[in-house]
């Protein structure tokens, strides 16, 4: 034990998941279908055809699983709300059904001393919504506030962190330009429009946060930062390119007001001009940023790499996760510092942080042992720790994930969990690193110097 590992005393310690990756029952009691389940049953869209439909049965285990958060000691939970399980046709109608689950679900959290933070949009849009153009609407940034209001007027009492959009570069990259994720498309020229409607529609939230909410509301952003594999002019270009499209395209305009420069030279004609009203609408001041960090990148320039003319460079010697992503925990560290250096004193939570590696099939005499992410764990938690001493205001970190869950479009095949899921029989087996995570928790860091066991 070294108590000069130890985390500030309100720190929040929790795990995080998503509606779609783990709830199943996509369409129960009245709930819409979203368009990753369109997307799922799509032969040939998802590994080894799997689907959101049974998961992990959140919908109808949650009581345990808060239960066995309480038991790893976790004091927060970050989840997702489905769109379409409240709001069937993403506008009007609520389900009151869909609804009360949530409710029930905050607060079983509420009941085991768990503090509760809800992410409005984890990429599961409405089917219907989807149809009326989706991301591609104008009219989108206002069904959002609908539905953000609803949520808020029913949770607000409860619920004292909220996240309105979660990643918004994935939603847009694999969604709309690269055509990997839901809801399957490959176009240059939509891709800058989703991504704007997205940005829209974060600020027409916040915006009824403020008219109905009394806590805190803040955006979730993914950031990986990108390092140039040599001293050229050309990779120096390509690297900044990568920079601003992955990193500054959501975050400069939610702050400063605009996008990157260099937007235009990856997006050519296929880039828009929005008007002043937009930025003003997007540019809702928050109350913290969630960042999502897995890895860094080293590019090099590619001109067969569409559309940044960017690649990256596979690292030798690095530890790599079965995902393909470099381990690197300087990367975290260097993250936050950036994230506050860039963007001010603004607090901050790591809302996800995690990784995939092979897991035994089954627990061997009632143990499931994961070294790799347990050194994972603890490499990436002694970088916040780093980052804290810098000065970051971090106030708490979200473990991705509780549970094994469906990977998107690599269905079941990678395992990201601190607990282990049997499929079949759905039992729960906590791993090495949801016990490892548990004493980090229970001396509030303090014990991040010893080796992981």
């Amino acid at each position: 034990m070294n108590p000069e590992y130890q985390f500030p005393d309100s720190f929040l310690w929790g795990s995080a998941t998503s509606a779609y990756q783990i709830e199943g029952s996509p369409t129960a009691d009245g709930a819409g279908p979203s368009i990753w389940q369109r997307f799922a049953h799509t032969p040939g869209m998802m590994a080894n055809g799997d689907t959101g439909d049974v998961a992990c049965d959140h919908y109808h285990r949650f009581e345990s699983d808060v239960a066995l958060m309480q038991q790893l000691g976790m004091q927060a939970y970050r989840f997702s709300i489905a769109w379409g399980r409240v709001m069937p046709d993403g506008t009007g109608r609520v389900n009151p059904k869909g609804l009360d689950f949530y409710q029930r679900l905050v607060d079983c959290l509420l009941a085991h001393g768990i503090q509760p933070m809800a992410t409005l949009y984890h990429w599961d849009l409405p089917e219907a919504l989807d149809n009326r153009g989706g991301w591609l609407n104008p009219d989108i940034a206002h069904w959002f506030g609908d539905y953000a209001s609803l949520l808020f007027r029913t949770l607000d009492d409860r619920v004292k962190l909220w996240c309105t959009l979660n990643e918004p570069w994935v939603v847009t990259d694999g969604g709309y330009l690269h055509g990997a994720l839901a809801p399957g498309h490959r176009n240059l020229y939509e891709a800058p429009i989703a991504a704007h409607h997205l940005m829209r529609a974060h600020g027409s939230a916040v915006q009824a946060y403020r008219a109905l909410g009394r806590h805190q509301v803040g955006l979730v952003v993914n950031i990986e930062p990108k390092h140039c594999a040599s001293d050229t002019p050309q990779d120096l270009a390509a690297t900044r390119r990568a920079d601003a499209y992955m990193n500054r395209q959501y975050l400069d305009p939610a702050f400063f007001g605009r996008y990157p420069e260099e937007m235009t030279e990856i997006f050519g004609d296929a880039w828009p001009q929005w008007p002043q009203a937009d930025f003003d609408l997007i540019k809702q001041p928050i109350d913290f940023l969630g960042l999502n960090y897995y890895t860094r990148s080293v590019n090099r320039h590619d001109e067969q790499a569409w559309p940044v003319k960017a690649s990256p460079v596979k690292q030798k010697h690095a530890t790599i996760t079965e995902t393909g992503w470099e381990v690197y925990p300087q990367g975290l560290t260097d993250t936050l510092l950036w994230l506050k250096n860039r963007y001010g004193e603004l607090p901050l939570y790591i809302t996800e942080n995690g990784s995939a590696f092979y897991d035994p099939p089954e627990a061997e005499g009632g143990q499931l042992n994961d070294p790799l992410r347990v050194n994972y764990l603890q490499k990436h938690l002694q970088a916040i720790h780093h980052a804290i001493k810098q000065g970051v205001n971090l106030r708490g970190y979200f473990a991705w994930s509780l549970l094994d869950n469906l990977e998107w479009s690599h269905g079941f095949s990678k395992r990201f969990g601190l607990v282990h899921v049997n499929l079949q029989t759905q039992q729960r087996t906590p791993k090495a690193s949801a016990h490892y995570y548990a004493r980090v928790i229970a001396s509030n860091g303090a014990i991040l110097e010893a080796p992981a066991d």
